[in-house]
């Protein structure tokens, strides 16, 4: 069976070959940036938590395991998103409990609905959620974590992280209900 690319990479990376690693930055750099950017927004930590996991990815590669097609940019994927919490919870400022609880609850909406609004709009939108909001949205949506993972990952109660992914939610159904809104203005 002849190896794939991916596992010929791996290979050279073992051997730590600085081209190896180029090409690995190369390769998954824009990506990993993106994941970065969901949890932080300052671009100076992002680009810091990214060296940092680029470092922690040349200090473990040896615990690497191939498991098939991907799982190279998985295990690159857990780094950054464990060193972008990282990052998170070294802040002092940073408060995972409901940051705006002096806001009235939010009315129980339906899903947020994404449809006709571009990627990047919906990315601003999420980087614009209090860091407890995004944090646990972007584990709970995008790194499929449980409510109970969560709250492992974070130190904190599950039911806050249940309670700040509804919050999320529904600050995001307002942010596109707000630009829905403001999108049909442009058109009257």
């Amino acid at each position: 069976m002849e190896e794939s690319k991916e596992q010929i990479l791996v290979k050279h990376l073992l051997l730590k070959e600085e081209a190896a690693w180029k090409e690995l930055f190369g390769a998954y750099s824009g990506n990993l940036t993106y994941i970065c950017s969901r949890y932080i927004t300052e671009k100076e930590d992002v680009h810091d938590v990214l060296q940092n996991s680029f470092i922690k990815m040349f200090r473990s590669i040896e615990t690497f395991e191939y498991r098939g097609s991907g799982s190279l940019k998985a295990w690159m994927t857990k780094i950054t998103v464990n060193e972008s919490l990282k990052h998170i919870k070294e802040r002092a400022d940073f408060k995972t409990t409901a940051e705006i609880d002096h806001l009235a609850n939010l009315p129980d909406e339906d899903e947020p609905d994404f449809e006709e609004i571009p990627r990047a709009v919906i990315m601003e939108m999420i980087r614009s959620l209090p860091d407890g909001y995004r944090t646990v949205f972007n584990l709970y949506v995008f790194e499929k974590k449980s409510h109970k993972e969560i709250a492992g990952l974070l130190s904190i109660a599950e039911n806050s992280s249940a309670s700040q992914f509804h919050r999320a939610k529904s600050l995001l159904v307002q942010k596109i209900k707000e630009f829905k809104m403001s999108k049909k203005a442009q058109y009257e």
